[in-house]
């Protein structure tokens, strides 16, 4: 592959229900493993940040050398995208102060932006069309951009209008609901798929709060490291299963003379 328009297999999976419990998970793998590195690990935002955007762009480029899906190299992007995700979004917050209102909003305008160029350049959004390194580019840019306003949504939802972790999983998780049930009466797959999939974000944090944060902070109190290590666990469960089918040739059943 020399230029953007060079044609490749799919480099997305299709969309079945494992990929979006591979998708939440990773989202909680983001918000836990950033906090327990960064605070518990001792390592600091900065240094945490480095680590792992350096980590995403190995990643990233193994995705884009590929010639097609491979399961284990997508999702380990998907979960390295999701960690840098949330520290962008910390780093406005907690760094530099800025508003969860004004990041929402810058977040939400810059991915209407990439849409916007996307469509503009390919008229298409979905994602069983990411056939060109050019789409590919647009397709990570729009990820990256979803997990940055996801948690900074979620983190407005939860924190600044209080509605706390188990009724974020709640909010959330209904709001997804609709948009499937929408998606199941004819509405557009393409806009339903991505309202879900920024949506995807904020359940998967507010599920990480809640299930790693203290009982007297209102959580389940299984603590970052163990609330991860699970995750981590089903996710590799889940993306080696898809390997493994995604290695088995087809079989050809034995043609029928109806005759």
């Amino acid at each position: 592959m020399t230029n953007a328009n060079t044609a490749m297999l799919n480099k997305v999976p299709v969309v079945t229900p494992s990929f979006w419990i591979i998708k939440i998970m990773a989202t909680t793998v983001g918000e836990t493993g950033a906090d327990y590195l960064a605070v518990h690990v001792g390592f600091g935002t900065a240094v945490t940040g480095t680590i792992m955007a350096t980590l995403l762009l190995a990643a990233l480029l193994l995705q884009l050398r590929a010639n097609t899906y491979v399961p284990w190299i997508y999702w380990l992007t998907v979960v390295l995208v999701s960690v840098v995700g949330t520290q962008i979004t910390d780093a406005l917050t907690d760094g530099l102060e800025v508003s969860l209102y004004l990041s929402t909003a810058v977040f939400a305008v810059l991915l209407a932006t990439i849409f916007a160029l996307w469509y503009a350049v390919e008229r298409t959004l979905s994602i069983q069309t990411i056939v060109t390194r050019r789409r590919e580019l647009f397709y990570w840019a729009a990820v990256l951009c979803t997990f940055a306003l996801g948690t900074a949504a979620g983190d407005l939802a939860t924190e600044a209008l209080n509605l706390g972790f188990t009724l974020g999983v709640g909010v959330f998780g209904l709001l997804i609901a609709i948009i499937a049930t929408a998606y199941y009466l004819g509405v557009n797959a393409v806009l339903t798929f991505w309202l879900a999939y920024i949506l995807t974000r904020p359940l998967g944090a507010s599920l990480g709060d809640l299930l790693s944060q203290s009982q007297t902070n209102g959580g389940v109190g299984l603590g970052t490291i163990v609330t991860s290590v699970i995750f981590l666990v089903v996710i590799s469960i889940l993306v080696l299963r898809l390997t493994i089918l995604q290695s088995w040739p087809p079989i050809s059943l034995p043609s029928v003379d109806d005759s």
